[in-house]
C-alpha cells in the first residue's frame, strides 16, 4: 500500500539572517576540497503531515516548539530568503531630554533591563543634568549588564539580619573569609577569572619550539579551580542554559592569567521535586503559582545534565563529579522551592606559573576577538539574572539564553594553549573571556587600565541586521 499524500508541510532552517555553526563547517570543507565557488551551503529540514482528517495551521501549531529551537532556527515559506541580505539596524536613542524619567522607566520595562528604581533615577540624574543629552539603547545595555546581579551579585554582597541581629558579614564577605583567614598557598583569589592555588614543579609535554616536536621539560605548574552558576539559562531552556553553563566555565579557565586551561569539571542541580508522574511521593504537594515558561523540575533534570556533559564531552573536558538534590518547603502559606534552580558548573585545570600575572595593554596593541561569530543570541543574559523569576516577557527571557558550540570553543583553547606553552615568548599580554553582556563586558574589562577603540562592524558577524547594541552585547561569541 502505497504512502499516503502530505496533507501540510514545515520547513525548518537556520533562522534568516544567520549562518549556522553547521553552514560555516560545511562551506570551509566544500571550499578547502577545491569547489571555492561555492559562497555558502546550508541544509533545512521539511516534516510533511498526514492525518485521515484535514490538517490547517492551527494543528500544528502545537507541533512547533517540538519541531525547532526558536533562538536559532526558523520555520518558512522559502528557503531562499536563508540567502537574503538585510540593512544593519541603527543605533537607537532614549528621549530622556524630552520625556523626562518615564522615558528610561519604559525602556526598562521593554528591553528586560531589570533595573532598580533607585538605578533608574541615577541615570536620569546623570544624562539629564549631568550630561544633558540623551542616553543611547548601548550605554543602557551595558549599564545593565555591568550593574546585574551575574556580573556585581548585589544580593550576596547585602547587608542582611537574622533574627533581628544584624551580621558581621555579608554572604559574599563570608565566603572571602576563609581566604582572609588562611591565605597561605593561595596564588590569586577573586581578581582573575579562576582562582590559583600553588602547585610545583612537574615534568610537563610540550612543543619543543622547533617544528612539530614535543618533549618533556620541567615547568613550575600552580592548579587553577573555578565554580559558577548558570541558573537562568537552566531554568527557561535547560540543556542550552546547562550547556553554555559549563562552556562559560571552560573559558573562565582558559582566560586566566595569560593563558591556561582546564582538565576535569563538575555540574550541581538544585531543583524543586521533581513529580514523576509514574510515582508520586506523599511530600510531593501541588503547586499553583510556578511560573509557566519556566522549564518543570522534571524537564530540568531530564535536559540539563545532558548539555552539561555533551558540552564537556565535545569540548574534550569530562566531568567528573555531580550533585542532586530536590527541596521544597512550605513557608507562611507560601511554597518555597529551587523552582528557578541552582545550575552549578565547576572545574579545574594547571597553568603556568610565568603565565599567572596579567600584563596591562600598551599603546598600540591589538585587541583580538577569537571564537564564533556574532549572532543575536543570548541577549540580555547579565541582566536577566536580577529579574524576578517568571517577572521578564518571555520573549526576552528566551532570548536571553545562548547557544553552545563546543568545537568552536576547542579551536580557541587550542590558540590559547600553543601561546601558553612559549613561555616567556607567550604573545598573550591579557585576556579575558566573554560572556555575560557578550563583547560590552569582555572588552572594558580587558583595556580598563588603558582604553580603546573598537570597530564594531569589524566583528565576525553572521546576522549582518545586527543594531550595534545588539553587536557590542550578545552573547553569541562561544
Amino acid at each position: 500500500m502505497g504512502a499516503a499524500e502530505p496533507q501540510a508541510s514545515l520547513l525548518v532552517t537556520p533562522r534568516p539572517g544567520t549562518t549556522s555553526p553547521w553552514s560555516t563547517k560545511a562551506t570551509d570543507i566544500l571550499r578547502n576540497c577545491g569547489l571555492s565557488d561555492v559562497e555558502r551551503v546550508e541544509r533545512a529540514t521539511l516534516y510533511s503531515f498526514s492525518a485521515a482528517s484535514p490538517l490547517d495551521a492551527a494543528t500544528l501549531t502545537p507541533l512547533l516548539p517540538l519541531l525547532h529551537d526558536r533562538m536559532t532556527q526558523a520555520i518558512v515559506d522559502d528557503a531562499a530568503l536563508l540567502f537574503e541580505r538585510v540593512d544593519p539596524r541603527h543605533l537607537q536613542t532614549i528621549k530622556v531630554i524630552e520625556q523626562g524619567r518615564d522615558a528610561l522607566a519604559s525602556a526598562n520595562r521593554e528591553m528586560g533591563l531589570a533595573l532598580a528604581d533607585d538605578e533608574i533615577d541615577y541615570l536620569f540624574e546623570a544624562y539629564a543634568h549631568q550630561l544633558q543629552r540623551d542616553p543611547t539603547d548601548v550605554e543602557l545595555v551595558m549599564f545593565a549588564n555591568v550593574n546585574s546581579e551575574h556580573c556585581r551579585h548585589k544580593i550576596f554582597n547585602a547587608s542582611w539580619v537574622v533574627d533581628g541581629q544584624p551580621q558581621d558579614h555579608s554572604l559574599f564577605s563570608m565566603i572571602r573569609n576563609t581566604h582572609a583567614v588562611h591565605p597561605e598557598h593561595t596564588i590569586t583569589a577573586y581578581s582573575d577569572n579562576s582562582g590559583v592555588i600553588e602547585g610545583h614543579e612537574a615534568q610537563v609535554f610540550r612543543p619543543d619550539g622547533d617544528g612539530f616536536g614535543y618533549r618533556y621539560s620541567p615547568r613550575s605548574t600552580h592548579i587553577i579551580c573555578k565554580v559558577e552558576t548558570h541558573n537562568h539559562p537552566t531554568a527557561i531552556s535547560p540543556f542550552p542554559g546547562a550547556s553554555t553553563g559549563v562552556g562559560g566555565e571552560i573559558r573562565d579557565e582558559g582566560a586566566t592569567g595569560r593563558g591556561a586551561h582546564s582538565q576535569a569539571g563538575l555540574c550541581a542541580f538544585y531543583v524543586s521535586h521533581l513529580r514523576l508522574p509514574e510515582m508520586p511521593l506523599p511530600w510531593e504537594t501541588q503547586i499553583t503559582d510556578h511560573p509557566s515558561r519556566l522549564a518543570s523540575p522534571l524537564d530540568i533534570m531530564m535536559e540539563a545534565p545532558i548539555g552539561g556533559a555533551g558540552f564537556g564531552n565535545e569540548f574534550g573536558r569530562p566531568n567528573l563529579l555531580g550533585v542532586f538534590r530536590t527541596f521544597e518547603q512550605v513557608v507562611d502559606q507560601r511554597h518555597r522551592g529551587y523552582h528557578k534552580p541552582v545550575m552549578v558548573a565547576g572545574g579545574a585545570g594547571l597553568i603556568d606559573a610565568e603565565q599567572v600575572e596579567k600584563l596591562t595593554p600598551r599603546s598600540g596593541d591589538a585587541v583580538i576577538q577569537i571564537g564564533g561569530p556574532a549572532m543575536l543570541i543570548g541577549l540580555g543574559g547579565g541582566y536577566a539574572s536580577s529579574m524576578d523569576t517568571g517577572s521578564n516577557q518571555a520573549e526576552l527571557d528566551f532570548a536571553s539564553v545562548q547557544r553552545d558550540n563546543p568545537e568552536m570553543q576547542r579551536r580557541c583553547q587550542e590558540l590559547i594553549s600553543r601561546c601558553a606553552e612559549l613561555g616567556s615568548s607567550n604573545p598573550i599580554r591579557s585576556i579575558h573571556d566573554v560572556g555575560a553582556g557578550g563583547l560590552s563586558n569582555a572588552c572594558p574589562e580587558l583595556v580598563e587600565d588603558a582604553g580603546a577603540i573598537f570597530d564594531l562592524r569589524a566583528v565576525h558577524n553572521d546576522e549582518p541586521g545586527m543594531s550595534p547594541m545588539e553587536i557590542w552585547s550578545c552573547e553569541a561569541q562561544e
